[in-house]
């Protein structure tokens, strides 16, 4: 990531590190990768996982006593609008190495309950106070701040239940469960997508590294990992996951902000200064856009470079490939557009 250039002096409290995990290298990526991605069907292939997510994760959370708290918790776990790219992210990975569908749909649908908790909690007035996502009213504004919280404290334990009790033993060792919750916590806790929402809260416009990486690139990276663990992957294989997970996880929100500029009815260099005096913790708002776009690429190009090792896995690998140009082209749209990939904009 880019090195902070001033020191943070907003709050006693604010510690960055000084080089963050992504590494921004310009590498040119080769026309072959470049080529076979193109050929691959990704929105087939995404849209047809999409359901069989939307069906198990319906499944999930049936209505119980007390009823009010499972209808918070469904209303935004089933948005319409929402394309589950950490859950299709994670079954590509574990396929990629050989694993059974059947063993990551567990984990990704606990995936996708753990992103919808840390949304929730986000749309709160007392957060980003957010009025909508994905395409409908905040959880909030429908079932008031109290269920909102509730629903959210119930969804993250519930992700984690999930993962143990509907894996099956046969596919997956207890061992490597225990490495996929870990995984989770990890991602979701005090050093990762908290640290994100707090630094987003507290930190000011330069810190806008850090909170694109523990926002957004967290569950990029976590959603890789995880169907990595689920198929055994070797710790060099992980790490690699990790990288491609993480850079991804940035794409997609770096060319979000550039998408959100370029479509403002000002010039961009007004959108620049709109987002400035905001004070939008954008890469458009704190760097603009030549910037931005340069960051776009070079994560494009980390993101590519990471699955250089998996090429010996065939097509198995294109998945993850196309995975990495739609992030960065937007190439195809679902007809229920309400949210970006990982860490969605309120719509």
């Amino acid at each position: 990531m880019v090195l902070f250039a001033t020191a943070v002096t907003s709050s006693p409290y604010l510690h960055f590190p000084k080089r963050l995990s992504v590494t921004r290298q310009s590498i040119r990526c080769s026309l072959t990768t470049s080529s076979v991605s193109a050929n691959f069907d990704l929105k087939t292939y995404w849209s047809t996982l999409r359901e069989e997510i939307n069906q198990k994760l319906d499944e999930a959370i049936p209505v119980k006593y007390p009823a009010q708290i499972y209808e918070s918790m469904r209303y935004s776990v089933l948005a319409e609008g929402a394309k589950r790219a950490p859950p299709v992210m994670c079954v590509a990975a574990c396929e990629l190495l050989g694993g059974n569908r059947l063993a990551a749909f567990p984990t990704a649908c606990a995936l996708e309950m753990v992103h919808a908790a840390s949304l929730i909690h986000d749309d709160l007035p007392c957060m980003d106070d957010d009025p909508s996502r994905r395409g409908q009213p905040s959880n909030h504004t429908v079932f008031g701040m109290d269920m909102a919280i509730l629903a959210g404290d119930a969804l993250f334990p519930l992700g984690f239940r999930h993962i143990v009790s509907h894996t099956p033993t046969n596919l997956v060792p207890e061992t490597q469960l225990l490495r996929v919750i870990n995984e989770i916590a990890r991602a979701v806790g005090s050093t990762g997508m908290a640290a994100g929402q707090f630094v987003d809260l507290e930190g000011p416009a330069n810190a806008i590294d850090f909170i694109h990486e523990k926002k957004y690139g967290e569950m990029g990276e976590c959603s890789a990992v995880c169907g990595g663990l689920l198929a055994g992957a070797n710790d060099d294989e992980i790490q690699r996951l990790r990288r491609y997970g993480r850079a991804v996880g940035i794409l997609y929100q770096v060319v979000d902000d550039l998408l959100e500029a370029k479509s403002s009815k000002t010039k961009l260099v007004d959108a620049e200064k709109v987002a400035e005096e905001k004070k939008e913790k954008s890469y458009v708002g704190a760097y603009g856009v030549e910037k931005a776009t340069k960051v776009a690429e070079d994560l494009r190009a980390e993101a590519k470079n990471a699955l250089e090792g998996f090429e010996k896995y065939g097509e198995k690998v294109l998945p993850l490939y196309s995975f990495v140009d739609y992030a960065a082209d937007r190439s195809f749209s679902f007809s229920d557009q309400g949210d970006s990939v990982f860490h969605p904009q309120p719509t």
